[in-house]
C-alpha cells in the first residue's frame, strides 16, 4: 500500500518568538560592523548598526506624524534602500506595512490604497516611464482614509528629521506593546487572475519564513546576497531581506528593477555569494553578452523561484554560472511565502526536477481538488500548505479567506502537484491551467520541459485556447535564443515521434517576450485572451 502524500517538517531547530526589530536588534549585537545592505547604484552602503540607527530614526520619524500600532502605512517604490529602512522601520512602531506593486497604474493603486485604509504612503517620485505623483493625485479623491503622501525623492531627509521630537523611551515603550502575532503586512496578490486581493501576515509568519530559507541556504555573517527580485513581492522582502537580517547577511541590491548587466556587474563587484531571481531573470543573465565576460567564482547558493524552474535552465545555472548549491523554493503569496524547498546537498537529480521537500515546522499534502481526500505517493492532485506560515487572512475580506484556508488552517493553492516517496514535490501546473483536450487531461509543465531541450529555444509557455471539435486545444507560445530562428513546422516536426500526439501543440506563436507581472511571472490568462482573439480573428478571414 502506497504512503499517504503527507508529511511534516520536523525540526530540532525551535521556530523564532519574536518581532522582527527584535530580531534585528539581536543581528545588530552580534554583527553590528559587518555589511547590512548595499545599494550600488545609489551608491549606499550600511553597516549593521548603522541599518539599525536609520531604522531607529525613520520609526521616531513615523511616530512623530500620528502612527499608531495597526496603522497601515504603504510603500510604493522600486528597488531602493530606503525600502528596506521602511520595511523594517515599520514592523519597529507596529504599522501595517501594504506593498504596493511598482507596476500598478491608476485603477489598481486605487483599489490597494482604499481596500486597506492606508493612512501615510511613502512613494518614489516615477519609475521608469511612470509618474507616481500624477497617477496619486488622480486616485486621492477616492482613498479618504490617506492623510498623507510623502515622496522618497526629496521629502525623505525631511521625513527624518522630524524625529526629534520623539524620544527614545516612547519608540521603546511602543515596540514593548508588540507581539510577534500582530500584523504586520499586507501583501497584494500578483492578480494572475482576477482583482489583488490583500494576505494579511504576521511577524512570525515572515520572520520565520525568511530565517528558515536562510538555514537552507546556510546562510551566515559572511554571505552576501544579490536581491533583483522586486522587493514588493515575498521574494524580496522575506527570502532576500529577512533571510539575510536574521543571520548577519548583506543585502545586495542591484538596481531598482531587473537588468541584467546592472546584477552581474553587482555579482562581480560586491563578490556575492548568493543569487535570486525567477527563471526568466537567470535565463536574460545566461543569454547577455557580459555572461562570458562575468567573473562568478564567489558565488555558492541561490534562489529560483516564481514560477515553474525548467530543468535546462536550472542545469545552466549550477554549472555556467558556477551556483552548485542553486535552491528550488516553491509557495505563494498566502504562505509567507515558501512551503517547500530543496536542500543544497539534495542529490542533483531532485534539485533540478522538483520544488524539493517540505520546510521545517510546515505541513504539506496532496488532495483531490474535488473530495479533499489524501491522495497516495505519485499520484497528482491539489497541493494543500499548513503550519506556521499561513497568512492570517485576506485582508477585510472573509468570504475569500474562507475559500482558500478551510476548517482545518489547510492552505489551498490551487496547483496540480504530486509527491514522491522520498517526499519530494513536483509541480505539475495549476488546476485552472490544466488542458482537457478531448477528454485528455493535458499538462502544459510537462510539454513546456520538453521544449526547453529544443537547441533554439530560450522560453516557452503552453496554454489551452478554444476548440469546437475537442473543447480545447493545445498552443504553444515560443520564445527563440538570441540570433536563433523556429517556427511552427520545425518544432512539430521536433515533438512528433517523441511526445505523444495529442500533447503536441496545434498552434505555435513565435514572440520576442510574455506578457508577465513584474515579478516575473508569466500571465497565462492574458496569452489565452490574446490567442483566443487571434484564432478567431484568424477563422473569420478563411471563411470569407
Amino acid at each position: 500500500m502506497s504512503l499517504p502524500s503527507y508529511v511534516h517538517g520536523a525540526s530540532p531547530v525551535a521556530l523564532l518568538g519574536e518581532t522582527i526589530g527584535a530580531n534585528l536588534r539581536r543581528t545588530v549585537d552580534r554583527f553590528g560592523d559587518r555589511d547590512a545592505l548595499v545599494a550600488p547604484a545609489q551608491e549606499y552602503r550600511a553597516t549593521y548598526r548603522q541599518l539599525w540607527d536609520t531604522t531607529t530614526t525613520l520609526a521616531k520619524a513615523l511616530l512623530a506624524r500620528g502612527i499608531e500600532k495597526g496603522d497601515r502605512v504603504g510603500i510604493w517604490s522600486p528597488n531602493r534602500f530606503e525600502w528596506v529602512v521602511i520595511q523594517y522601520a515599520t514592523a519597529r512602531v507596529g504599522a501595517i506595512l501594504v506593498n504596493i506593486n511598482p507596476a500598478y497604474k491608476a485603477q489598481e493603486l486605487g483599489h490597494a490604497l482604499a481596500q486597506s485604509g492606508l493612512t501615510l504612503l511613502l512613494l518614489a517620485r516615477r519609475f521608469r516611464q511612470t509618474d507616481y505623483v500624477e497617477i496619486l493625485d488622480r486616485v486621492r479623491p477616492e482613498c479618504p482614509a490617506l492623510r498623507e503622501a510623502v515622496v522618497l525623492d526629496g521629502e525623505w531627509t525631511t521625513l527624518l528629521d522630524e524625529s526629534g521630537s520623539i524620544d527614545d523611551d516612547r519608540l521603546a515603550a511602543r515596540e514593548a506593546s508588540l507581539t510577534f502575532d500582530d500584523p504586520i503586512n499586507i501583501q497584494y496578490t500578483s492578480g494572475t487572475t482576477g482583482a489583488p486581493k490583500g494576505a494579511t501576515l504576521s511577524h512570525h509568519n515572515i520572520l520565520n519564513n525568511g530565517f528558515f530559507c536562510g538555514e537552507v541556504l546556510r546562510y551566515t555573517e559572511v554571505d552576501r546576497v544579490c536581491v533583483p527580485v522586486p522587493f514588493y513581492h515575498c521574494f524580496g522582502m522575506v527570502i532576500g531581506n529577512l533571510a539575510c537580517t536574521s543571520h548577519g547577511a548583506c543585502i545586495v541590491v542591484p538596481g531598482e528593477g531587473f537588468d541584467p548587466r546592472g546584477t552581474l556587474a553587482a555579482i562581480e563587484a560586491e563578490r556575492c555569494t548568493s543569487l535570486y531571481g525567477v527563471p526568466t531573470m537567470f535565463i536574460a543573465q545566461l543569454d547577455h553578452p557580459d555572461f562570458d565576460r562575468t567573473d562568478f567564482s564567489s558565488l555558492r547558493t541561490g534562489v529560483m523561484a516564481g514560477s515553474p524552474c525548467p530543468v535546462e535552465v536550472m542545469k545552466q545555472v549550477r554549472e555556467r554560472m558556477h551556483i552548485p548549491e542553486i535552491t528550488i523554493c516553491y509557495g505563494m503569496t498566502e504562505t509567507s511565502p515558501v512551503s517547500t524547498q530543496t536542500r543544497v546537498d539534495d542529490p542533483v537529480e531532485k534539485r533540478v526536477t522538483t520544488v524539493g521537500s517540505v520546510h521545517p515546522h510546515v505541513a504539506v499534502k496532496i488532495v483531490d481538488p474535488e473530495s479533499g481526500r489524501v491522495l497516495g505517493r505519485n499520484e497528482s492532485g491539489e497541493l494543500c500548505t499548513r503550519g506556521y506560515c499561513v497568512m492570517l487572512g485576506y485582508w477585510n475580506d472573509a468570504t475569500a479567506t474562507a475559500a482558500a484556508i478551510d476548517a482545518g488552517r489547510w492552505m489551498h493553492t490551487g496547483d496540480l502537484a504530486s509527491m514522491d516517496d522520498d517526499g519530494y514535490v513536483s509541480i505539475v501546473g495549476r488546476i485552472k491551467d490544466m488542458i482537457i483536450r478531448g477528454g485528455e487531461n493535458v499538462y502544459p509543465r510537462e510539454i513546456e520541459e520538453f521544449l526547453y531541450t529544443h537547441p533554439d529555444v530560450a522560453d516557452a509557455q503552453v496554454i489551452g485556447v478554444p476548440s469546437a471539435r475537442y473543447g480545447e486545444e493545445v498552443m504553444a507560445w515560443v520564445k527563440p535564443k538570441p540570433n536563433a530562428s523556429v517556427d511552427a513546422k520545425g518544432l512539430t516536426a521536433f515533438c512528433r515521434g517523441t511526445i505523444a500526439t495529442y500533447k503536441i501543440p496545434r498552434y505555435w506563436k513565435i514572440v520576442d517576450a510574455f506578457p508577465m507581472t513584474v515579478t516575473g511571472k508569466v500571465q497565462k490568462y492574458r496569452m489565452r485572451e490574446i490567442s483566443t482573439r487571434e484564432l478567431e480573428t484568424r477563422r473569420r478571414q478563411e471563411d470569407t
